[in-house]
């Protein structure tokens, strides 16, 4: 199967993505980009950069697992399963959360060839992050044993 090298290129820079590194966000997303996940909508570069340096500001480690990665045209969709670390989730252990992320390139003249202009997560904000806190994730679990 051919492996696109734009999408490629997002999926290793999200794997050297760190706290000291959410300056290089412009390498992969445009000026107007438009971010979005369960939790927020972030919309243009530098409100991007805000956004990440905080959320890495005490991640120890994050690394994503990715899997199916599909492309037509403009757009893509790549899986994966992100392994992180945060002192104050999961009692500082690793935790794991599935996912899928919805990409659309558009063409770039610059250095850095095609860059992401719209990128939308898809995940259970749950798994990730209510489940994780001590009073509130014992509810939402009791919850998803009675309905499941």
């Amino acid at each position: 199967m051919h492996r696109d090298p734009s999408l490629e290129a997002f999926c290793d820079f999200y794997n050297k993505l760190d706290k000291t590194s959410t300056n290089m966000l412009p390498e992969v997303y445009t000026r107007d980009v438009v971010f979005q996940d369960p939790l927020h909508r972030i919309e243009g570069i530098e409100a991007l950069v805000g956004y990440f340096a905080q959320l890495y500001a005490n991640v120890e480690t994050c690394h994503f697992e990715f899997g199916t990665r599909l492309r037509q045209e403009d757009t893509a969709f790549v899986t994966w399963t992100m392994t992180l670390r945060h002192p104050r989730l999961a009692g500082g252990r690793d935790y794991h959360v599935e996912g899928c992320s919805r990409l659309r390139f558009a063409a770039s003249d610059g250095p850095h060839g095609e860059r992401v202009c719209q990128h939308r997560d898809y995940f259970d904000a749950g798994d990730l992050l209510y489940e994780r806190l001590p009073l509130l994730g014992s509810v939402i679990r009791q919850v998803k044993r009675r309905v499941g």
